[in-house]
């Protein structure tokens, strides 16, 4: 299905050292609020506690998060469990006060707003142990993603493709927390499976303008290395628009009427579905191009065969 089609191949590999550069700068900007910054860990990762409370009628959760942060929790998260009557408070550690002095002052807080008095169904700790085994088990989940994708690549295509493509979805994982790092926004569970979510998003566009390039080169063999990849990229525009367009909508929607929970895992989505689309065709495309790729990998030679002697 197409919406268009281009007739005339665009040059994008003429300008491919021009994206390479602003790629860079920003990866190197990005590597510099990461570590001038760091993250702003949400209470997963860094340890708080959790208390789960329930209401006769559904209350809004916006009142909760502002009586919350009056009394000295503006990082608090709030949000719906379960059921819309029931709610979820994880609140960061605070020095001086032990799991049942927050639980009853959150108890407190929440009774001074106005509606009927919740209930309280549970309170747990988490240590700043378990968060920091959450975040290796995260480090250890992208880093098995990355070298799945590397294989798969590499088994489907070639090394060049490969290494090509892996750089380029690092690009827009390391692009994503910087834009996090900078803004300080807060880095969570479903933060992380967003950042996830976002190299297999990203390494499939990569893998749609890959098997363009192979088909390419073994069709039009009158084509350089640069021209088979303007093809291939100008030849799938328009499914990019569509595919991308389409989830990027969807991706707005939970942006703009998912609330508080679903805000930043949308916000990473977002940011990482326009920076994928930007790497997968003018990152990794040139790359292939630097490293080698040619007509020859993929197009056996013919061998004669040889007449009997009689």
């Amino acid at each position: 299905m197409e919406f268009f089609r281009i007739k005339q191949d665009i040059p994008f590999m003429r300008h491919a050292l021009t994206f390479n550069v602003i790629s860079l700068v920003t990866f190197i900007l990005a590597t510099f609020f990461l570590v001038y910054h760091g993250l702003h860990l949400s209470v997963e990762f860094t340890g708080g506690t959790l208390v789960e409370v329930t209401y006769p009628e559904p209350p809004e959760l916006e009142p909760i998060r502002q009586a919350l942060a009056r009394d000295g929790y503006p990082d608090a998260q709030v949000q719906n469990f379960g059921s819309a009557r029931d709610v979820l408070i994880r609140l960061p550690n605070r020095e001086g006060l032990d799991t049942d002095k927050i639980a009853s002052q959150t108890m407190e807080t929440l009774s001074t707003i106005g509606g009927a008095r919740p209930e309280q169904r549970r309170v747990e700790f988490v240590g700043p142990q378990v968060g920091k085994e959450l975040a290796s088990d995260g480090a250890m989940a992208l880093l098995l993603v990355v070298i799945g994708i590397m294989i798969y690549l590499a088994l489907r295509f070639e090394w060049r493709f490969a290494v090509s493509a892996i750089i380029a979805n690092l690009h827009d994982v390391v692009i994503i927390l910087g834009f996090f790092a900078f803004f300080q926004w807060e880095f969570s569970l479903s933060v992380l499976a967003a950042v996830l979510a976002v190299l297999g998003y990203s390494v499939n566009e990569s893998v749609v303008v890959f098997d363009r390039v192979r088909e390419t080169f073994r069709k039009k063999r009158q084509m350089s290395t640069p021209e088979v990849i303007n093809h291939a990229i100008t030849s799938t525009i328009s499914r990019t628009v569509i595919t991308h367009g389409s989830t990027q909508v969807m991706v707005l929607s939970m942006l703009l009427f998912g609330g508080e929970t679903l805000y930043y895992f949308s916000l990473a989505l977002t940011i990482g579905i326009c920076f994928g689309i930007y790497s997968s065709v003018l990152v990794a495309s040139p790359l292939v191009m630097w490293l080698g790729a040619s007509r020859e990998q993929f197009v056996k030679p013919k061998v004669e065969k040889q007449e009997a002697v009689v």
